[in-house]
């Protein structure tokens, strides 16, 4: 029986190491820096990268590293069924039209799901649900606001019982908001949905792989778990 081919490196045809790609990607994605920013931090270190380049690896290796990440997530947490999902969705402008970014985050604040629709009626919910339900199985309890699309597709989908609503129910996923309004401004906004939707999926995968709530542990813990991120990081798509 002949050996399976192991695939190509992602990087082999570049000549920058993998190491200063994973640095650059990281430093554009998980910090509120244009692209010009990240270019005179890397000549502060003296790495002589263009702000086009920073702008070509971010688009190329960004989702990679975003699958990797999930992929990895979904694995350990697949048997968990205590899950308690917050749905909620943020108002996007795109070329001066208003769009939606819907997300699920769970109850740790991880956000699960991001995805992006021109409405938010009954079609554009049941289906970002069913994406976040096929993607990580079921759950527990499902919290929302009032919008009468989320009762209509959880009615279809027959999950009307577990649906939570209350005031100040949804502050979990009200401040996982925060870190994306952050970048958006930085980002002078999006210019298509393509791009809206690759950004807040690779965003929301790297901010959970370093998301080590800092404000709930030791100083020694989370240095751990931060090195602990770090070295994860230096490892994917090796």
């Amino acid at each position: 029986m002949p050996r399976r081919r192991k695939p190509d490196s992602p990087f082999k045809r570049f000549n920058s190491s993998p190491e200063v790609i994973r640095l650059v990607v990281l430093m554009y994605v998980r910090f509120p820096l244009s692209l010009r920013n990240v270019e005179d931090l890397l000549a502060e270190r003296g790495i002589d990268v263009c702000h086009e380049t920073v702008r070509f690896w971010w688009n190329r290796f960004g989702p990679m590293f975003a699958a990797d990440i999930k992929r990895q997530r979904i694995n350990r947490m697949r048997g968990f069924r205590h899950w308690r999902w917050h749905l909620d969705e943020m108002f996007v402008k795109i070329n001066g039209e208003t769009h939606y970014l819907w997300r699920a985050v769970d109850q740790e604040g991880e956000v699960l799901e991001s995805y992006v629709t021109k409405k938010r009626d009954k079609k554009a919910a049941l289906k970002f649900m069913k994406k976040t339900l096929k993607n990580h199985g079921r759950v527990e309890t499902i919290t929302t606001d009032g919008l009468p699309s989320y009762k209509a597709a959880m009615s279809e989908l027959g999950n009307q019982g577990r649906q939570e609503m209350g005031r100040w129910a949804n502050n979990r996923v009200e401040n996982s908001h925060l870190p994306f309004r952050r970048r958006e401004r930085v980002m002078q906004r999006f210019r298509r949905i393509k791009s809206l939707q690759k950004f807040a999926s690779v965003h929301a995968n790297v901010h959970n792989h370093f998301n080590t709530d800092r404000h709930l542990t030791d100083r020694q813990t989370y240095k751990a778990n931060r090195s602990a991120a770090l070295a994860e990081w230096q490892g994917l798509m090796a």
